[in-house]
C-alpha cells in the first residue's frame, strides 16, 4: 500500500493590480480572503482579520476576494456590487468594512444610505449598481476561486497555498508564523 500526501491547493490567480490590498506590498505574508458578505462565517471572520492586521501591520499584506455563494445569501452579490462600486470610487475598503458590521442591513436602499454616508457620488453608485458594471469583476474573482479549491466560505490563501486550519487568530497566526520566511 503507497501512502499519498496531501497537498493543499494553490491560489490560481496571481495577486495583482487588480486586487483590492490592504497592507504593505511587501509583507512577507499574503493572505487571499475569498468571502461572501452575507456569509455569518465571513462575518466572523471579518474582526479577527482586523485584529490580525492590527496586530501584525507590517508583516501581513491582505487581499478580499469576492465569492458570493447567491444559492444560500441572496444579497451576497448586490454586497459584493456595492463594495466594487465603492472601490471604483476610492472607497472599497470601507464599504467592506460597513458590509461586514452591518451584515443584516444589505438590502439595496440600506447600501445605498451607506454609499451616501461613506460620501460617494450617489448618482455613479445608483448607476453602477442598477447597470451591474461591477458584475464581470466579481465572476472573474469567484472563478479564479473555483479554479483555486475554494468551496465554501471564508477560504484563506496564505503565500498562495489554501489554508485548511480554522480562522481563529491563533490559527491564522500560527499559519502566518509557519508561512513567514525565516
Amino acid at each position: 500500500m503507497t501512502s499519498r500526501s496531501y497537498h493543499p491547493p494553490k491560489l490560481v490567480l496571481p495577486v495583482g493590480p487588480r486586487d483590492h490590498i490592504r497592507g504593505p506590498k511587501d509583507a512577507p505574508v499574503t493572505i487571499v480572503e475569498y468571502g461572501d458578505y452575507q456569509c455569518p462565517y465571513c462575518g466572523e471572520a471579518h474582526p479577527i482579520v482586523k485584529s490580525l492586521l492590527d496586530l501584525e501591520p507590517n508583516a501581513i499584506r491582505f487581499v478580499f476576494r469576492n465569492f458570493p455563494i447567491t444559492s444560500i445569501h441572496p444579497l451576497a452579490e448586490t454586497a459584493a456590487e456595492a463594495a466594487e462600486a465603492a472601490g471604483a470610487q476610492g472607497k472599497f475598503w470601507e464599504m467592506h468594512d460597513w458590509i461586514y458590521e452591518h451584515q443584516r442591513r444589505i438590502a439595496p436602499d440600506d447600501l445605498a444610505a451607506a454609499a451616501a454616508k461613506l460620501g460617494l457620488d450617489a448618482e455613479r453608485f445608483a448607476a453602477e449598481m442598477a447597470s451591474h458594471a461591477h458584475e464581470k469583476r466579481i465572476r472573474e474573482d469567484f472563478m479564479s476561486g473555483v479554479r483555486s479549491g475554494v468551496n465554501g466560505t471564508p477560504t484563506f490563501f496564505i503565500n498562495g497555498v489554501r489554508h485548511d486550519g480554522g480562522y481563529q487568530l491563533e490559527d491564522l497566526l500560527a499559519a502566518i508564523e509557519q508561512a513567514s520566511p525565516v
